[in-house]
């Protein structure tokens, strides 16, 4: 693939915006909107800094940027490349399989864990249930275009569901839900952040330490029991949540 050649950036030296940053947010949009396709390589700093006109060290600090929003990629003998961009979810009630499926994406899943085992104090907790004595443990990595987005953690009441991993490796959880009979109702949610450990970084191909979005999910069927409880960790880097806010007042 040829470098892409930045023929529509246009940087006002005299505006209020540093030029790095006139520089980035352009680079930035043309990745969002599909001009910078996935895989697209850039020109190198020195030809970049040439074309527009601009010190090598303003053109090294707009590309340093990007690469810090998970938008580029430096690769030794290659050059500087894009890589795919965030997938931003809504908030709903959908599974990333969903999700991902939505926006035209194929996911992949690497089932870790799909076994029954004796129920613990938190996942008795977890899903409300205090007879419950067994649970459905799972644990996938899902992933899209080769890229690992998100670790997920699912408790299930044992006997909701029986799905073999290679149901879980071709539906989401939620398509296997409703195809049980299951009827989603609502759902309470908590999204924060925290640091990647040894094994997040290693499942999702990032250093120990990096940011990471967490969500922790309990599902509740039509007649108000829990159905599933989830705990999540998404790439910071290529995930984000999309809100909707409304005035009531």
């Amino acid at each position: 693939m040829k470098p892409w050649v930045p023929g529509e950036i246009v940087v006002d030296p005299n505006g209020p915006e540093p030029l790095y940053s006139q520089v980035a947010r352009q680079i930035g949009a043309a990745i969002e909107d599909g001009r910078l396709p996935n895989g697209a390589r850039l020109d190198n700093e020195l030809d970049l800094a040439a074309r527009l006109h601009l010190s090598r060290p303003t053109i090294r600090q707009a590309i340093q940027s990007l690469v810090n929003q998970g938008l580029l990629v430096r690769k030794r003998g290659v050059g500087t490349q894009v890589v795919r961009t965030k997938v931003a979810r809504p908030l709903r009630l959908s599974s990333l399989f969903d999700d991902l499926s939505e926006l035209g994406d194929k996911p992949e899943s690497v089932v870790l864990v799909n076994q029954v085992e004796p129920a613990g104090d938190e996942a008795i907790e977890q899903l409300e249930t205090p007879g419950l004595t067994h649970v459905r443990r799972l644990k996938r990595v899902r992933s899209t275009g080769g890229e690992p987005l998100a670790i997920m953690n699912n408790y299930l009441p044992d006997g909701l569901i029986d799905p073999s991993d290679e149901e879980l490796r071709d539906k989401g959880l939620y398509q296997l839900l409703r195809s049980a009979g299951v009827r989603l109702h609502a759902a309470q949610q908590n999204v924060g952040a925290r640091q990647a450990t040894e094994e997040d970084a290693e499942l999702l191909d990032e250093k120990p330490g990096a940011a990471l979005l967490t969500m922790r999910r309990t599902t509740y069927d039509e007649s108000g029991k829990v159905v599933e409880y989830g705990w999540h960790v998404y790439r910071a880097s290529r995930y984000s949540f999309n809100l909707s806010l409304t005035n009531n007042v």
